[in-house]
């Protein structure tokens, strides 16, 4: 049997070896989706021809699909990583609000020496530190804070497309109406009743700690040369951001946020609120044997229009990879590569978050999730990233505790559909 070339997969590693750049690496990317189509088209037409697929076609869509999702993943850091803004000094205007030059100064000074440079500077305490005392850590600076949370943004795929609040205080409370006014038509001169009151609850959402612990050497914080905001901000971002993406899934809510896997589901027949509504396949474990992507149809449809503009789905790259496989009625494939670099990918041109902690396929496993997700999951974060510098926990190195304090949780309840891979 003729196999095709594998010039897609040895550029794609190429690329990986060569720190190629984001377009040329999209560029073969591209190419490499071409060659899994025309593979996959081959193996559809041996389970046509011989109702099963020879191994050797098998083998090469398995490594070019491995590769595929490979290359996504650094093509998407490397997207991210060339739209990250610089840390650069405040100038004009901004430099001269409020001490902000001095009290940045104040913290790099803390950071490199771990001398309360803040008193010397002619600085209150409590400019820097909120009322705490210093052994408790300084607040990093207004434009270090906006770098981490402009980072948390780009790398989180849950805190990317969720709706977001952030407080001063410890919990954020937000109230919704179970049932509204009475209300009804009148005629012109017709009398007013009067109406009943609205039924209202609360939701609420507490923020947790969330931490990380970059350790620096004595000649990296000696270096001044070394831009310490921008070598925090870098440090804590994947940290904070894995933690923050498991919790927004699958938080419990015990110290940390709860995720939207977590609420009460049911089937979308006996949906209620405070409930999550699921379609199921109708086959354990599995997409149905003919005809799969229907179901995911039926999915898209059971969300109300309202929700559909900005729909979102959200899933891992394993369940990815099984739908890229699918085509329609017409022999099209619902799974398409995103338009360019640092795009995302769609599935029936809805565009495709992958969260690796969203489960994987197996029997009961609500592994693909619907929805518009900035009306349906909110996420809240308070105000202030807490630096504390520790020098003798690790020596030679030296610890920076840094710590935040985030929560979410859904907020409304129709608004997220999810698949069940069940009967």
């Amino acid at each position: 049997m003729q196999d095709i070339p594998r010039a897609p997969e040895a550029k794609m590693a190429a690329a990986y070896r060569d720190g190629r750049d984001p377009v040329s690496a999209f560029e073969d990317f591209m190419t490499a989706f071409e060659t899994f189509k025309e593979v996959n088209d081959r193996r559809l037409d041996e389970i046509e021809r011989r109702s099963s697929a020879d191994a050797v076609t098998l083998e090469r869509l398995d490594r070019i699909d491995h590769a595929l999702d490979e290359q996504k993943r650094r093509l998407d850091h490397a997207s991210v990583k060339a739209r990250r803004p610089g840390l650069a000094p405040e100038t004009g205007e901004a430099a001269g609000r409020a001490g902000a030059g001095e009290r940045k100064a104040a913290f790099e000074t803390y950071v490199r020496t771990g001398r309360e440079a803040v008193h010397a500077a002619g600085i209150e305490a409590k400019a820097l530190s909120a009322a705490s005392p210093a052994d408790g850590g300084y607040l990093v600076p207004e434009e270090t804070e906006r770098e981490i949370m402009r980072r948390l943004a780009a790398i989180s795929p849950i805190r990317r497309i969720a709706g977001s609040r952030q407080v001063s205080g410890t919990v954020y409370r937000k109230p919704f109406s179970v049932a509204g006014p009475a209300v009804g038509w009148v005629g012109e001169t017709a009398a007013r009743p009067e109406t009943a009151a609205p039924t209202l609850a609360e939701l609420s959402y507490p923020t947790m700690e969330l931490y990380a612990m970059p350790a620096a050497t004595g000649t990296l914080l000696d270096d001044t040369a070394v831009d310490i905001d921008q070598w925090i901000a870098e440090e804590v971002e994947t940290a904070f951001a894995e933690q923050e993406g498991a919790a927004f899934v699958g938080g419990n809510g015990i110290n940390r946020p709860k995720g939207f896997l977590s609420y009460t589901t049911a089937a979308e027949s006996a949906w209620s609120w405070e409930k999550i509504g699921y379609l199921a396949t109708g086959a354990a474990g599995a997409f149905p044997a003919s005809n799969p992507s229907d179901v995911l149809v039926d999915l898209v449809y059971t969300l109300k229009a309202g929700y559909r503009q900005n729909a979102s789905w959200v899933m891992s790259r394993k369940t990815q990879a099984a739908i890229r496989k699918m085509k329609d009625a017409e022999g099209a494939y619902i799974w398409q590569p995103p338009a360019s670099a640092g795009t995302e990918a769609s599935l029936m041109n809805f565009p495709v978050v992958e969260a690796e902690d969203m489960p994987a396929i197996s029997a009961g496993s609500l592994s693909i999730a619907f929805g518009d997700f900035r009306r349906g999951y909110l996420v809240v974060d308070r105000v202030g990233v807490r630096v504390l510098r520790d020098p003798y926990s690790a020596k030679p190195y030296v610890l920076f505790y840094t710590t935040k304090r985030v929560g979410g949780g859904v907020q409304d309840f129709d608004a997220i559909k999810l698949l069940k891979f069940a009967a």
